[in-house]
């Protein structure tokens, strides 16, 4: 039986580093970040784009997902919305498939510091933080598990998305 873990989250919450623990933790396991599914300069998001990137994590989703190499198979991406999630799990052949529906979550001065890092290290613009904390009032209303990241080590957090049963 596959697992296919969908690992939501406001920027700067911990979605990629968490991810590339379980990567390595979790049997056989691959992972697709939802950035990598249309990084494009200038970013443009408009109804064909966001079409487009849907489209395309469903292809690569269901791939690994048919591949008999992976046992789990992790995905991350803001996902902000319910219908994000709906749209993208409609896409996807899930039968034989353990489906886990995570959203990561934490404190707004935690998520603050952090982005503050990487805009620091260049990693990130200016505007991501107000963009991250506006999102991050959406994720209570989503039929996900929460887990709290503020406090918590990568390891921590990997380890508790693992204990999920």
């Amino acid at each position: 039986m596959k697992t296919l873990y969908l690992i939501g989250g406001t920027m700067g919450v911990g979605k990629t580093a968490v991810s590339q623990v379980l990567k390595k933790n979790l049997k056989n396991a691959v992972y697709l970040d939802g950035d990598n599914c249309w990084d494009a300069d200038p970013f443009q998001v408009t109804d064909e784009t966001k079409a487009m990137v849907l489209d395309n994590i469903c292809y690569l989703l269901n791939n690994f997902l048919r591949c008999s190499a992976y046992e789990n198979v992790l995905f991350s991406w803001v996902m902000h919305e319910q219908n994000i999630i709906d749209r993208i799990l409609n896409g996807l052949d899930t039968r034989g498939c353990t489906v886990k529906c995570i959203s990561l979550m934490a404190d707004p001065e935690t998520i603050r510091r952090r982005l503050e890092g990487d805009i620091l290290r260049g990693l990130r613009t200016e505007d991501v933080i107000e963009r991250s904390m506006e999102r991050l009032t959406h994720y209570p209303a989503l039929q996900t598990v929460k887990i709290d990241t503020s406090g918590k080590s990568v390891q921590e957090v990997a380890e508790e998305i693992e204990q999920l049963s």
